[in-house]
């Protein structure tokens, strides 16, 4: 279960993604049935202030021993080329060797990969470092085209957002998707956003938000039993078939149809947490035409069959 959040602050800290570490896991929400967290932000140099990447000062309270033992051990951003403290990459490697997870957060990933925590296994980072560090790790198999990757017990993610939308990820894997959507609730951000959505496009942004696709989206949303197809979305949005799809894949990030996917395993997941229903019944009220085909979306992007995660999640008692 995830309860102890140790996050390592190292100069120059990363603001921002030291900021996302802190909003998610930081933050006291017992008032809306979030679990209390224990939440540390350790440093070599605790007490002291350390300099940062926008110009402030912060200081760390706690020593890097008290990570140790942590659920989780977060990264917040830091240098690409090191160097890197001998200390926290042997907590890193301890961390991962005893059962706990790691987390970074955008170049945060380059300390995992000096730990050997990458060797192997699938990874990110902002796309701007991401042929750096597939160059001077070669083991590590770097995907530009994701959010997040979680990879047995290391999570790594995107610049910026991305952090957000792994910090919620993790959540939700560990503490079920009503956690999850009360944090992101409190935070006012969408409570999910699939690892596979891509870091960028290449097709300009509009000038204009094309308000068309955000109300077929959330009619969508409220219709995922319906069948649905790129022609009759195209349709409602008043839009050409290649117009939609294009416009779609720009602003959103995904296919229509991996989007639309996406959804209707989040339905699933709801209705397995928080319903009796029987699985087939949850394949037609989520959109999957039978209960093998909700399995098969359902284990390919959960990672677990529904009935497993019913096991661990259903009627989850949330205390403080």
């Amino acid at each position: 279960m995830l309860r102890t959040i140790a996050v390592i602050a190292q100069e120059p800290v990363a603001t921002f993604e030291l900021g996302v570490l802190c909003e998610v896991f930081g933050i006291d929400r017992t008032d809306d049935g979030v679990p209390a967290f224990d939440f540390r932000v350790c440093s070599a140099r605790p007490g002291e202030p350390l300099r940062t990447t926008t110009g402030l000062s912060v200081i760390a309270p706690h020593p890097l021993e008290a990570a140790r033992g942590a659920d989780l051990v977060a990264i917040p951003g830091g240098a690409v080329d090191g160097p890197y403290d001998p200390e926290v990459l042997d907590l890193l490697r301890d961390t991962a060797a005893r059962g706990g997870r790691v987390l970074s957060v955008c170049s945060g990933a380059f300390q995992l990969a000096a730990a050997g925590l990458l060797d192997g296994r699938e990874c990110t980072t902002h796309w701007r470092h991401a042929a750096r560090l597939a160059e001077k790790h070669p083991r590590a198999c770097v995907d530009l085209d994701v959010l997040y990757v979680e990879d047995g017990p290391v999570l790594t993610s995107a610049g910026t957002a991305a952090g957000i939308d792994a910090c919620l990820h993790l959540v939700r894997t560990e503490l079920g998707s009503e956690v999850a959507t009360r944090i992101a609730r409190r935070m006012v951000v969408p409570p999910h956003r699939s690892g596979g959505q891509r870091q960028f496009v290449e097709t300009p942004v509009p000038t204009e938000p094309c308000e068309g696709l955000q109300d077929v989206m959330e009619w969508v949303a409220e219709r995922l039993d319906e069948e649905h197809s790129i022609p009759s979305l195209a349709r409602r949005a008043a839009m050409s078939e290649r117009t939609f799809a294009r416009r779609f894949t720009a602003e959103v990030g995904t296919t229509p149809h991996k989007w639309l996917t996406s959804q209707r395993v989040l339905r699933a997941r709801h209705l397995l947490e928080s319903t009796d229903l029987d699985i087939e019944r949850i394949a037609r009220e989520s959109g999957f035409a039978t209960a093998a085909v909700l399995r098969h979306h359902f284990q390919r992007q959960i990672g677990i069959p529904p009935v497993a995660y019913r096991r661990a999640f259903a009627r989850q008692p949330v205390t403080a």
